[in-house]
């Protein structure tokens, strides 16, 4: 039997158990609105026009009564669609009382949110037949619309302070009686770790720098700390440079063996087993690595939900923000309000997973025609939404790029990571060492 041929769900009785209950109980028309149910949802569409002569009534502050609902309907000429006045006194020997109410009121939300995914099914499906649209286009709607019917479904209550501080107190206790100060996300970066407390669940970090300063590198070195030092998994979105070459940087960093001497092979037996021994640790590890050159943000969702399901997550890195499709064809001639867009995506993305999402950069060019040329906040580009979305904003600044020095291949910079907005704690500037050639960032103690 096919799906159009099927009954679609829903539940007679809940709905007269509903509309026979406002008639008599004045608590359950609370419920009804305390609860959001509208006319769409319910099947019959008698009680559609039931209910919002109803609703007309509570509108109008008129008790909602059989006498005063027969007059409504009469006087709207929907008496005769609704069953007569003999089914609306039946509704009121079928009501529920008020106890009963809440139950019955998600079965009937239940079984419209049930439909609406039929029905956008459907809808995906007829044009899939029709097939005048190309792939990706249809893809992005498809996805669109289905997200468009769970949000509805992920709206929440208010909380109240009582039960709101006890969940607070309970982490307390927690914290308090736990030796691991880090209550986020390590890093292995002790000033950054010291003054994030690990990056926390939830929380949209943007780290910038002006090209080539290193915040590639960076964000592998922090993708490789965290997933030695964490369970779950590290996704990395790599827009612009192929899997095998970040991993060829990842391998640099952890053996210690220079980046130019991996790619060209050219490796002592001393190198090469200090390589077998990294890839022996970071084979243990959860890095998973996409190197999509084109990518939606609808894509983003459906990858890291996947791959939390599968593995958990702890970490999403993305590189970079600029390069990410919008969603919108609208706002395609529109960059800045396209970057908003993304900004705000990658927000969502960070606290519906519950994980820190590390979003990379670029900077203005208006950083260089500065004398202090430490980045600023306005120095992002497209930068409104960006900074308003973001819990944490990190700019990497080495002074040797920034003077135009050449670098000798064996140098260890400096790198000054400035922490410039901590919606949730201090801002400040702390230093690591970056050894260029193997890619590593270190504490500066090391």
């Amino acid at each position: 039997m096919s799906v159009h041929s099927k009954q679609l769900p829903s539940s007679l009785e809940a709905e007269q158990a509903i509309l026979g209950g406002m008639l008599v109980y004045p608590k359950v028309v609370r419920d009804v609105k305390d609860h959001d149910l509208v006319a769409e949802d319910f099947f019959q569409e008698s009680h559609q026009r039931l209910f919002r002569a109803m609703t007309y009534l509570i509108e109008q502050g008129s008790p909602v009564e059989p006498v005063g609902l027969v007059t409504r309907l009469n006087d709207t000429q929907q008496l005769h669609l609704v069953g007569g006045a003999d089914y609306i006194l039946k509704l009121t020997e079928t009501a529920i009382s008020s106890a009963n109410a809440t139950t019955y009121i998600e079965v009937i939300k239940s079984r419209a949110q049930i439909r609406k995914l039929i029905e956008t099914a459907q809808k995906i499906e007829a044009e899939s037949f029709e097939n005048t649209k190309p792939l990706d286009a249809l893809m992005d709607e498809a996805e669109r619309s289905i997200l468009d019917v769970t949000r509805q479904r992920r709206t929440t209550d208010f909380r109240s302070s009582a039960e709101i501080l006890r969940s607070v107190m309970d982490r307390i206790q927690m914290l308090r009686s736990s030796t691991e100060k880090i209550t986020g996300i390590k890093t292995g970066y002790i000033d950054l770790d010291a003054t994030t407390n690990g990056f926390q669940r939830g929380d949209l970090i943007i780290l910038a720098a002006r090209p080539s300063v290193g915040k590639t590198a960076f964000a592998l070195n922090i993708a490789l700390q965290s997933s030695l030092r964490n369970q779950g998994a590290v996704a990395i979105f790599s827009l612009e440079m192929p899997c095998e070459q970040l991993m060829q940087r990842i391998l640099g960093a952890k053996s210690e063996v220079p980046i130019n001497k991996i790619r060209s092979g050219y490796l002592t037996n001393d190198e090469m087993n200090h390589i077998q021994d990294a890839v022996s640790e970071i084979s243990k590890t959860q890095i998973y690595i996409d190197d999509s050159a084109m990518i939606k943000m609808s894509d983003i969702f459906s990858k890291c939900r996947k791959l939390k399901s599968e593995h958990g997550l702890d970490l999403i890195i993305i590189d970079y923000l600029q390069l990410i499709s919008s969603s919108s064809r609208s706002n395609a001639d529109n960059r800045q309000q396209e970057v908003s867009e993304i900004s705000r995506s990658l927000k969502a993305l960070a606290r519906e997973l519950d994980v820190p999402v590390i979003a990379l950069s670029q900077l203005s060019r208006g950083v260089e025609t500065r004398q202090d040329k430490h980045p600023m906040l306005s120095d992002l580009r497209e930068s409104g939404s960006i900074e308003q979305d973001a819990d944490i904003v990190m700019f990497l600044y080495r002074d040797s790029y920034q003077k135009k020095e050449e670098e000798n291949s064996n140098s260890i910079d400096e790198v000054d990571v400035d922490i410039a907005k901590h919606r949730n704690g201090a801002t400040r500037r702390l230093s690591l060492m970056f050894a260029k050639e193997i890619n590593a960032f270190f504490n500066p103690e090391k």
